[in-house]
């Protein structure tokens, strides 16, 4: 699988503070066998995400994008938003099922905002800017992420067989 991380954070694009998520994901990614081909950190601002996601799913094709950053309730939070623009189809079990393990660790997370779904080929994940919280987000829906690739590449086979009633 071939993925693309986009952090989102105005310091980070400014120079004033070191991306620790973007690298942390890269780590747990190639742990899982995923090749990373693109990354790049972007200020919190909705046309830049947006066109960032766009030209990735619909020219650089990786099959999974993530970003990291910019989904609380802060003015600058507007990952969602931007997310939300370029998506065509909407898949909201993975920011349920984050929100909900997040919350096993801390109340916050009923905050969060993120926003999963499908542009082309591409599996689009928001997750949040905290580098801990980064990698515990997706650990939590990565059973069914490559699934959803495959499946988005075309695979006809049944989902049965992924859980308790198969």
């Amino acid at each position: 699988m071939k993925a693309a991380i986009l952090t989102v954070s105005d310091k980070g694009f400014r120079g004033e503070r070191e991306d620790l998520g973007g690298p942390l994901l890269q780590q747990w990614l190639a742990e899982q066998g995923v090749e990373i081909t693109l990354s790049r950190i972007v200020a919190d601002e909705v046309d830049q995400i947006a066109a960032v996601l766009q030209e990735w799913a619909d020219r650089q094709q990786p099959e999974l994008i993530l970003t990291t950053g910019g989904t609380g309730v802060s003015p600058r939070d507007v990952t969602p938003e931007a997310t939300m623009q370029v998506l065509e189809r909407l898949l909201p079990g993975f920011g349920e099922l984050m929100r909900l393990e997040s919350l096993k660790i801390t109340p916050m997370a009923i905050l969060s905002r993120a926003v999963a779904g499908i542009r082309k080929q591409s599996l689009i994940i928001n997750l949040p800017g905290s580098p801990g919280g980064a990698v515990e987000n997706l650990a939590a829906i990565w059973p069914a992420v490559p699934h959803a690739v495959a499946k988005l590449k075309g695979d006809q086979s049944d989902c049965a067989g992924f859980g308790r009633h198969s």
